[in-house]
C-alpha cells in the first residue's frame, strides 16, 4: 500500500502506465528466445552500473534531472525511483541419487528452461516538504539486500529439476535539491540525482555481465507535486525559457505526464519522451518491442513454431505471457492494430458546419489523382505512366536510393497544400506490388526524380 497522498497517487497512477513501458522497453524481444542473438544483450536504457566498474566498463554510474517546478507554500514533493534488478537465473537437473547438477538446458513438456537474467521491479518511495530542499538539499540512500532462492520443478508427480535464482546487493543514492529562480513567479529548479552506491570493486577482467547483477537498470524517476505542478522541459511558457534552457538533464529526459493539460507529475525517461505520452489504446498487452508494431509483432508470434513457443514460455514468465497473448488474440482484435486513425473528423457538410477546411481535396472538382498529369521533360506523366527512378539525394531516406534505376508504374498524381506535386509509384517487378495497390500504399517521388519511359 502506497503511503503517498491520494492526490499525488492518483496522479502518480495515471502516469504508471507509461512509466512501466519505460521500464520494461527492450526487456525481451521478438522471437522471445535466450538463444535469439538479440536477446544475449539486453539493457540497453537506464543502466547505473557501480561506481568503480565506470572506468573499466564506459558506463555510467549516475544520471542527472533537471527541471522546474512551482511549488505552492507547504508544498511537498513526491519522488517514486523505479527500475529493475537483474536476477540470475540457473537450471539444475534432478540426478539419480536424489541430488542437483548445472545444466545448460531442461527441457519440460510446456517449456524449455535455459539460463537467463530475469527483470525484478523494485520501487524507492520518498516524501519530503518542498521546504527542505533548498541549501544543501537532502539525500536519502537505500539497500537492496543480496537474496536467493530455489524454485523446484515437477512432472508426472516428480521433481525433474529446479531453478536457482540469486540477486546481488545493490546500493543507491538520491539527491535532491531546490533552487529559486529570479523573477516574480516563485519558481523553482529542481535537482534529482540517482546514484548506484555499491562498494563493488571489479577484477581488471570483469565484464558487463558482470555488473550487470549490482546496476540499476531502466533507471527513471516519477516526481509530484501535493499542490504545484510542473513546466515543460520542452514547451515552457515565454517567461521561463531561459530558466528551463539552463537546466541540465545527464542520461535522462523530463517530460509532464498523466493526461494533457495536467501538470502535476514529471517523469524523468531514459527514453526522450514527448510530453503526455500514452500507450496506444488498442494495445492489448506489453510486447516489449514498441506498441507501434503490436500488428506485425502479434502475427509473427503466433506464426512461431511449437519448439520455438516452448523455448519463449521457458526463456521469461513475460515472453511466456506475450506467447499466450498472440494465441488468444481473435481476429477483430488483430484488426483494430492496423491502420488506427487519430483525431478523425468530418471535412464535408452543410452550412451548419461549425468548422470546415480551407481546402478539401476530395470535393475539389480541379484535383483528380486518377486523371491529373504532370509534365515531366515536356511529356504528361500521369496513372499508367512507366517512369525510371532518380531519388534525389537531399529530400529522400535511404530506402527511396535502393530504387534509384529501378523502374515504377505511376499510380496517382497528388497535390499538397503547399502547391508541391506528387507521384504514387509501385515498383515494377516488386512481388508485393498488388498488395500495395490493393491497400492503398505506394512509394511517393516528386516530378524531376523521374524519368518517363513511355507515353502512357
Amino acid at each position: 500500500m502506497s503511503g503517498l497522498p491520494d492526490g499525488i497517487e492518483r496522479a502518480f497512477a495515471a502516469a504508471r502506465q507509461i512509466a512501466d513501458a519505460v521500464l520494461l522497453e527492450g526487456y525481451v524481444l521478438y522471437p522471445y528466445r535466450a538463444s535469439a542473438a538479440k536477446n544475449r544483450l539486453r539493457w540497453q536504457f537506464g543502466v547505473l552500473v557501480p561506481p568503480e566498474y565506470t572506468v573499466q566498463g564506459g558506463e555510467h554510474s549516475h544520471q542527472r534531472t533537471e527541471c522546474v517546478m512551482e511549488a505552492r507554500p507547504g508544498d511537498r514533493l513526491a519522488v517514486e525511483l523505479r527500475f529493475l534488478r537483474v536476477q540470475r537465473r540457473t537450471v539444475e537437473r534432478a540426478t539419480a541419487t536424489g541430488g542437483f547438477e548445472p545444466v545448460e538446458r531442461l527441457e519440460l513438456a510446456e517449456r524449455v528452461l535455459v539460463e537467463w537474467d530475469e527483470g525484478v521491479e523494485e520501487r524507492i518511495e520518498l516524501l519530503l516538504p518542498v521546504d527542505e530542499l533548498s541549501g544543501e538539499g537532502v539525500q536519502r540512500g537505500f539497500r537492496l539486500p543480496g537474496v536467493g532462492g530455489t524454485e523446484l520443478l515437477h512432472e508426472h508427480g516428480s521433481a525433474v529439476g529446479r531453478l536457482v535464482r540469486r540477486r546481488e546487493q545493490v546500493d543507491g543514492l538520491v539527491r535532491l535539491r531546490a533552487e529559486e529562480l529570479p523573477g516574480p513567479y516563485r519558481a523553482q529548479r529542481l535537482t534529482a540525482v540517482v546514484e548506484n552506491a555499491s562498494a563493488w570493486t571489479p577484477h581488471p577482467q570483469a565484464g558487463r555481465e558482470e555488473a550487470l547483477p549490482r546496476s540499476l537498470v531502466s533507471t527513471h524517476l516519477l516526481l509530484g507535486l501535493e499542490h504545484g505542478g510542473f513546466l515543460s522541459a520542452t514547451d515552457p511558457p515565454e517567461w521561463a525559457r531561459p530558466a528551463v534552457e539552463r537546466c541540465r538533464n545527464e542520461r535522462t529526459w523530463p517530460v509532464l505526464a498523466g493526461p494533457d493539460g495536467e501538470h502535476q507529475v514529471m517523469l524523468s525517461s531514459p527514453i526522450i519522451l514527448e510530453d503526455h505520452p500514452r500507450v496506444a489504446p488498442e494495445s492489448l498487452g506489453t510486447l516489449y518491442d514498441a506498441t507501434e508494431i503490436d500488428e506485425i509483432l502479434a502475427l509473427r508470434t503466433a506464426a512461431l513454431t511449437e519448439d520455438e513457443k516452448r523455448e519463449a514460455r521457458g526463456t521469461d514468465e513475460r515472453a511466456g505471457a506475450v506467447i499466450d497473448l498472440a494465441e488468444s488474440m481473435p481476429p477483430e482484435v488483430l484488426e483494430r492494430l492496423h491502420g488506427a486513425i487519430r483525431g478523425l473528423r468530418e471535412v464535408t457538410g452543410g452550412a451548419g458546419d461549425a468548422e470546415q477546411p480551407w481546402w478539401d481535396p476530395g470535393s475539389d472538382p480541379q484535383v483528380d489523382p486518377e486523371r491529373d498529369r504532370v509534365l515531366v521533360d515536356g511529356h504528361p506523366v500521369g496513372v499508367g505512366s512507366r517512369v525510371l527512378l532518380r531519388p534525389g539525394r537531399r529530400r529522400t531516406d535511404a530506402q527511396d536510393l535502393f530504387l534509384d534505376g529501378r523502374t515504377g508504374v505511376v499510380e496517382a498524381v497528388l497535390h499538397d497544400v503547399d502547391g508541391s506535386v506528387h507521384l504514387a509509384v509501385t515498383v515494377e517487378d516488386d512481388p508485393g506490388a498488388d498488395l500495395w495497390r490493393a491497400q492503398g500504399r505506394f512509394r511517393y517521388f516528386q516530378p524531376d526524380e523521374v524519368t518517363l519511359l513511355e507515353e502512357s
